[in-house]
């Protein structure tokens, strides 16, 4: 079965190393602090063997180099992304599939905060790695993409089986939180959901990762197509409802 270490890292990345017992192998879910992994991995007694980033952003590919150095690992990237990213060995698109050992994960285009993101989706373990794509309650900055590319991004997420358990890269959930309930205000899951939010962080512990059911049933960005929320935010299409709320969501 296979194990997911999730360890805080920089100032609120996750950092997750994915280990396959049978094959011994394992995998760095991006790399924004080369030395948390390599030491995360060291007190588990695992030997990162490959890299699979999400994206280009420094905070996710920027210790590819210092954990090859040091471990002959293998990297794996978006191709959209690759001339950006370090040390980079193949290239993966929508469609394509990579392996920890005998474990398949399917690539996913999810493009938007960065044009070429891509997401790893597990589904022997009903588990994915999101990147800053999808966020508990929230989604990632539009830094690159277009309203239309990211909501068919956050659409193929969502049509993932509804048990995947989502890991997303940051701590980010309680002001997502402050926005979907201002941007949802009747929305008695998500009320729920906030309240929860608040006595997690209360007491220091982590809100991610977050089941996809969950998100369906409260985050906004995933909920763009619902009538009463397109009603509130202007009446237009779900792009144009998942617009506003990304242009709502920067200056809130």
């Amino acid at each position: 079965m296979l194990q997911v270490h999730q360890f805080p890292c920089l100032s609120d990345n996750y950092g997750y190393l994915l280990h396959d017992p049978a094959s011994g192998e394992t995998a760095a879910i991006d790399t924004p602090d080369a030395e948390a992994y390599l030491r995360e991995a060291e007190g588990r007694g695992w030997r990162i063997t490959q890299i699979w980033n999400t994206h280009w952003h420094p905070d996710h590919a920027g210790g590819n180099a210092a954990i090859k150095a040091a471990t002959g690992c293998t990297v794996t990237a978006p191709a959209g992304d690759a001339a950006k990213i370090a040390a980079v060995d193949r290239t993966v698109s929508q469609g394509d599939m990579v392996r920890l050992g005998q474990v398949a994960a399917e690539v996913i285009d999810v493009g938007g905060h960065t044009l070429g993101h891509i997401a790893y989706h597990v589904p022997s373990a009903a588990l994915a790695f999101v990147g800053d794509a999808l966020f508990a309650l929230g989604c990632g900055r539009m830094f690159e993409g277009t309203p239309d590319q990211f909501w068919a991004s956050l659409l193929r997420l969502r049509a993932l089986p509804a048990a995947t358990l989502l890991h997303c890269a940051h701590e980010y959930t309680a002001s997502n939180a402050r926005f979907a309930v201002h941007a949802d205000p009747d929305n008695a899951a998500l009320q729920a959901y906030a309240a929860e939010v608040t006595r997690l962080r209360a007491e220091g512990r982590p809100t991610v990762p977050m089941p996809l059911a969950r998100e369906i049933a409260t985050n906004p960005f995933l909920r763009a197509d619902d009538p009463a929320l397109r009603t509130r935010w202007g009446g237009g299409s779900p792009v144009e409802t998942f617009a506003a709320l990304r242009a709502a969501k920067d200056g809130f």
